[in-house]
Formats: structure tokens, C-alpha cells, sequence
């Protein structure tokens, strides 16, 4: 769905980028939600708060991105377009806040599953992020509430 709305003209259309581009990381936000099988209201509060704020959304409007993502990870085969289109559009520090953003999602409950460890790693590692900055990003995550 997603390599749809960014096809063409979209592409060159700043507010149709900006918005691929939320969708793409708080998809990726979900599926590190997801990734240990349990419903747990502290991550989906992290994902929530950590689109807002790195985006700088209204209540209504990141609640509407959450969604649109939630419906875009139920129907997504693979996460490969996601990381694409945001390595081919993020700096290296906006990839090092995605990572962060990731780890903060996965951590958020106290607890690192080892299916969230495992998809934070491989999400790090399609955005090109090495491990040395993934480990450094993740420390510092659990240093700082």
C-alpha cells in the first residue's frame, strides 16, 4: 500500500513525502509493538508518544497516523518499503531517532523480548544503522526515562 502512494507524482509532492514518511516509520514503530505477541497498553502508549512527539502532532492527528499504520502493518508482506523509502530519505541522525524511537517502543515495558531485540537489530541493520550505533542508541535508551 505503501509503494502506491508514493509512486509518481506523489513522490515530488512534499506533504505526500513528509506523510510516507510518518507512515513508514510508525509502521515500524507497530510491528517492534507487535513483535513479542502480547497486547501491552505501555508500548502502544510508547508508540503513540514517540510519534507525536518526533513528529509534533495533535492528539487527533498522531491517534490518525497510529491507525493508518496499524492498518498498513496488518496488510504489509514485508518491511522492506518502509526501510527503503526511509533510507533513501533520512540523514544518518534522522535513521539514528528512528532507531532510538525503536528501541524506546521495544523497551518501554522493562522487558526486551528477544523477537523485539532480533526486529530492532534487523530494522537497524536495513536502515544501514551498524551495530556499534545500534548498541550506543539502545544504551543510551535505557539510561535516560
Amino acid at each position: 500500500m505503501l509503494s502506491r502512494k508514493l509512486g509518481g507524482a506523489e513522490q515530488d509532492d512534499p506533504k505526500a513525502r513528509e506523510h510516507g514518511l510518518q507512515i513508514a516509520t510508525a509502521t515500524l514503530l507497530i510491528e517492534v509493538m507487535r513483535a513479542d505477541y502480547q497486547e501491552n497498553l505501555t508500548e502502544n502508549e510508547a508508540v503513540f508518544a514517540q510519534v507525536k512527539r518526533f513528529f509534533c502532532l495533535s492528539e487527533d492527528e498522531a491517534l490518525l497516523l497510529v491507525e493508518e499504520a496499524e492498518s498498513e502493518a496488518d496488510h504489509a508482506v514485508e518491511l522492506q518499503s518502509f526501510t527503503r523509502l526511509l533510507h533513501e530519505q533520512l540523514s544518518l541522525d534522522e535513521k539514528y531517532t528512528v532507531v532510538e524511537m525503536l528501541w524506546r517502543v521495544a523497551l518501554a515495558d522493562n522487558h526486551l523480548d528477544k523477537h523485539e531485540d532480533y526486529l530492532v537489530r534487523k530494522l537497524a541493520g536495513l536502515l544501514y544503522v551498524s551495530h556499534s550505533d545500534l548498541i550506543r542508541i539502545r544504551n543510551s535508551v535505557r539510561e535516560t526515562p
